[in-house]
């Protein structure tokens, strides 16, 4: 199985200087002026350019506003606080306090467009901490 991450956004210019500048990532390849192929991660990042207001899932519309949604990404960072402050630099905005885990720390973001991030740093042996 290969996956691909595809994020909706309503300026794409805006979306692809903030995930660049909070995490890294470099444009590979455009399309047209609806999408871009973000990579630096472990899979390729898609921006995909959809106005506020149109159709989305079911009767659902696009809005950017912050929400909540089942589906967010962790970005893992080899150390959280500036990794942190580079982030909201990018203009995402922190959520909560830095939370510590016997697993290693996390804190939630939110990025301008409404999406929810996470960035964790494992400690020890990671998620292996808590395995039973």
């Amino acid at each position: 199985m290969h996956l691909l991450i595809n994020i909706d956004v309503p300026d794409l210019p805006a979306a692809e200087a903030v995930y660049a500048q909070a995490f890294g990532l470099t444009a590979a390849r455009r399309f047209g002026d609806g999408g871009v192929e973000l990579l630096g991660a472990q899979a390729p990042i898609y921006l995909l350019r959809n106005a506020a207001g149109t159709p989305a899932a079911g009767d659902s519309r696009r809005d950017y506003a912050r929400h909540w949604t089942p589906v967010h990404l962790d970005v893992v960072v080899d150390h959280l606080e500036p990794a942190l402050e580079r982030a909201t630099r990018a203009g995402l905005v922190q959520e909560t306090d830095i939370r510590e885990a016997d697993w290693g720390c996390i804190v939630r973001l939110a990025d301008p467009f409404g999406h929810g991030w996470c960035l964790l740093q494992f400690t020890g042996r990671g998620y292996d901490e808590i395995t039973t």
